[in-house]
């Protein structure tokens, strides 16, 4: 199993923030740096104000020579298809060819009005989410010399050079993450070199790997050919103490990170991880919220990490 830190610096965090975190994941042998990608607080004052996901990972690229990085995950209502494929193509080339691109439908209202950006209904996210895959994709595994066209509802492109390529060919991977029972798990069938579930029990997880496998055999692909990973919010500490402490600071009740969440000491945290570990998961994304906190960090690369 491979641990990545994913970090949520809508809720309060500056690129030098970011950056130290970045490099401490890289330092520590944390797999990937992950960020969200959203422009206003979910609670708290978000101060100093939100970063650009990919203004944010162009930088990292170039500070960065090792650790994968991408979005956990890229809203489809942030940027039209054609230039978000131009960005990560140069960010990926920036990194040498370590980028990711996690990409959704977008569902968070307040941060689309507030900024002016148009949040359709939900079908229609979706409608959109999808001829996003088909393009960025698309774009990056046309062949060298060819042109790419795309004829959709919402997007057309004629004759695109489909330029810049990315580093990595044909592409870099692609992660679908959510839940849905439907749409989604035909998208990640179709689409998805990783699939992700965020935040659900390890019975739901589970549950939506299901679906996925399913997908993909009704799909005429092997199941085995995705990546199944989960992100989880985490807090650990050295012991009782330490880890009611941290719990402190991001303002969680203890009970409620063991319940909900991968908390506690080394050991738990290590057999909650295990029990996803069961499931097919072969990554997780843990959530880290007291982005100050480089210590927590380190625990969980010394004591959790040779476990898992």
């Amino acid at each position: 199993m491979k641990l990545r830190i994913f970090t949520e610096p809508q809720q309060g965090a500056d690129y030098q923030t970011l950056r130290a975190v970045a490099l401490a994941t890289e330092e520590l042998g944390f797999d990937a740096f992950f960020r969200s990608d959203h422009y206003l607080a979910m609670g708290g004052s978000g101060l100093p104000g939100p970063t650009d996901s990919w203004v944010t990972l162009g930088a990292l690229a170039v500070e960065t020579s090792r650790v994968r990085l991408g979005t956990m995950v890229t809203a489809a209502t942030f940027r039209l298809p054609g230039p978000l494929a131009i960005s990560v193509a140069q960010v990926d080339e920036m990194s040498g060819g370590r980028v990711e691109l996690g990409l959704g439908s977008g569902w968070f209202e307040r941060e689309h009005t507030a900024y002016g950006i148009p949040f359709p209904s939900l079908g229609e996210r979706f409608d959109h989410l999808e001829e996003q895959f088909a393009i960025v994709t698309g774009l990056w595994e046309t062949p060298d010399g060819e042109t790419f066209s795309f004829d959709g509802t919402h997007y057309q492109l004629t004759n695109s050079p489909a330029l810049p390529k990315p580093a990595q060919r044909p592409r870099p991977p692609v992660i679908v993450g959510g839940a849905g029972a439907r749409r989604t798990p035909r998208l990640a069938a179709r689409y998805a070199d990783e699939y992700n579930v965020a935040f659900r029990t390890v019975a739901d997880s589970a549950a939506a790997f299901g679906r996925v496998r399913e997908a993909c055999q009704a799909a005429g692909r092997d199941p085995s050919s995705v990546i199944y990973s989960v992100a989880q919010t985490v807090c650990c500490g050295k012991d009782e103490a330490e880890f009611r402490r941290r719990a402190a600071a991001i303002g969680w009740e203890p009970d409620r990170i063991r319940e909900t969440a991968v908390g506690g000491t080394p050991g738990e945290v290590v057999a909650k991880l295990a029990e996803f570990a069961e499931i097919g998961a072969e990554r997780v994304y843990l959530q880290v919220l007291d982005l100050h906190d480089l210590d927590h960090l380190a625990l969980i690369a010394s004591d959790v990490m040779p476990q898992v």
